[in-house]
Order: C-alpha cells, then structure tokens, then sequence
C-alpha cells in the first residue's frame, strides 16, 4: 500500500466546517490514500485562544505535503493571507469553469486566473501621515513578476490553453505596472507557441461581462486578481462553484473561494461544489489524475441531473450531495 499523503485539515469557520466534511469524504472514497490531521484557525479559534492562527496549526501546516482549509469570517486577514505569507505559496490560481446544469449567465465559460499572491497593495503597508489621511503602500518586484509569468505560462502550455493575456494598470501605474508588464513580456518570449496580450483592468472587467469566451488565462497583480476572480465567479453562477489552490516551491494550500456564510452555516445547506474542486485540484498537485478526472466528472454529472443542493436546483443536504457524487465515482 502506498504511503499516504499528509493532509493539514483546517476546517474554519461557518460552513467552511461542512463543505471541508464533504470534500475529505470523497478524497476518502477515490481510493487514494491520505491521512488527514485536523487544526483549529479562524473566529471560533481566536475566541477560544485568544488568536486566530495558532503555532500549533502554522506548524501542522508547514509539516504536511498540502493544506486544506474551509473558510474564515472576520479573520481572514489573520489567518489565510499569514498562512500564504508563511508557506510562500506565490501563486493563487483560481479557474472558473462553468458546470452543465448550474444556471448561469455564459455556459461556455472557462477562465483560469493566475493571480500574484506575495505582494502589491496585499502587503498591508500602510500608515497614517496625519490625522485624516492615510497611506498605503503598493511593491511590485521584478522577482515575483517574473515567476508568477513563467507560471502563468507554464500552466498554459500543460493544459492546453494557447492564450495567456496580462493585466494591469499601466496608463495610471505606470512603475509598478511598467514592470510587471515588462516582466511579462519577457516571459512571453519564452513561450512561441502561446498567444500573449495584454488588457487594462477596466477594459477587461467590461470584456469579461460582454465576451468572457475572449479569455482563457488572466495573469494578475494580487488585487486585481482578487476582484476579477469574483467576477468571473459571477458568471458561472456564484462563488460556490469556484476552488482556488496557493502554490509555491514547497507547499500548497487549497482553499474555496467562498466566504463562510454565516446565515446557513449548520443547516446542511452549504453548497461542497467549490470544496470538492479543491479536492481536486488537489489530487492533480499530488499527480493523481485519473482520481482528480473521476471527481471531477462525478461532480459534474451530479449537478447536471440536480442532484445538488437547492442553490443548484436541487433539494439534497451538503452530505447527500457528497454521497451522490460519490455513488457516480462508483459507477
């Protein structure tokens, strides 16, 4: 039997807690083998200890092969933005693939963001001068500029997408975004064979709404990466169809989008599709892709028959959905 790998859970907060529940049932059921260790971090946390992200949790992290974490609330900051400073993780990628069945507004749509995840205004760098006004301020560096790029590309090449297009604010940032460009640029000669553009953020957030088939992989200053990941959440139909992983050289963390929706946390309402992408995403990390492709079409069988939760126009519980899914990995 295989070793198996060593899974930091940490569930988090609301239904974060749920949705992590019905991912790991179905890593469990692929056949792989995982151990699963559990830590506490998120709201609950810091109102038991007194912090949101404790030692024994970063360590439990940074000793495992990957981390998976379900959602934070008034935290977050403290705990997911640490945790991808901590870990290094310089990528955040956040595809957003639209499901047959799942309503939404283009059924087409399949956008892959590549966001930077270490710097720009994400940093926290900011101060007050005087009373009344307030500074931030924003690093972009030709070091990660130029590794998120050749990630970008490289994720374009080995899953077949031909069109990689960069975006920024040049016209205004004309240093920061000067560089991040020129950075990119240079990367893209690397890549012949991979169409390269580039699209100013507010051009391409209108683009995205009237002809988001134009686009296939967006590669990103971490802001800008974080809105235009929730617009194109938008149009396959919400943020709970969306999974994000954070990779680096050492460690990844895979996390969904989502927030913790306090209001049906508990209930068995939560839609697992984000968490169960994850999940996936996960095993293709691991090299596992036979498995990573079962989920994957289960999932998508699952919703395009409604057997999901009513948010995808279906009636079963956050579990019972995670069952189904299962019972069609099964054959």
């Amino acid at each position: 039997m295989s070793t198996p790998y060593q899974i930091a859970v940490i569930p988090g907060d609301g239904i974060g807690v749920e949705v992590v529940e019905a991912a790991l049932t179905i890593l469990d059921a692929t056949g792989v083998s995982f151990e699963f260790n559990h830590y506490e971090a998120g709201d609950d946390c810091k109102a038991k200890h007194g912090v949101a992200l404790p030692d024994e949790t970063l360590k439990g992290a940074t000793d495992a092969q990957a981390v998976f974490f379900g959602a934070a609330g008034d935290t977050a900051a403290e705990v997911i933005l640490r945790m991808r400073k901590e870990l290094d993780t310089f990528v955040n990628l956040r595809p957003s693939k639209a499901f047959q069945g799942a309503e939404c507004l283009y059924p087409k749509t399949n956008i892959v963001i590549v966001r930077e995840n270490t710097e720009g205004i994400y940093m926290g760098l900011e101060k007050e001068i005087n009373p009344g006004e307030m500074h931030a301020t924003r690093v972009i560096t030709e070091a990660a500029s130029t590794r998120i790029a050749k990630y970008a590309f490289e994720y374009a090449t080995q899953n077949e997408y031909d069109t990689v297009t960069a975006i920024h604010k040049s016209n205004v940032m004309r240093l920061t975004d000067g560089l991040f460009l020129k950075c990119s640029r240079t990367v893209a000669k690397d890549y012949p064979n991979i169409n390269y553009e580039e699209q100013l953020v507010d051009s391409a957030a209108t683009l995205m709404v009237m002809d988001p088939y134009r686009f296939q992989v967006l590669l990103t200053p971490n802001l800008f990466g974080d809105i235009l990941s929730d617009l194109a959440a938008g149009l396959i139909g919400g943020l709970g169809l969306c999974p994000s992983a954070n990779l680096g050289d050492k460690y990844a963390l895979f996390e969904p989008v989502h927030g913790t929706a306090p209001d049906i946390a508990g209930k068995g309402l939560a839609n697992p599709t984000a968490a169960i992408l994850c999940a996936s995403m996960m095993l293709r990390h691991f090299g596992e892709l036979d498995a990573a492709k079962n989920v994957e079409s289960s999932l998508e069988t699952a919703i395009a028959n409604k057997q999901s939760t009513a948010d995808l126009g279906g009636s079963l519980s956050t579990m019972d959905m995670a069952q189904a899914i299962i019972n069609h990995m099964k054959g």
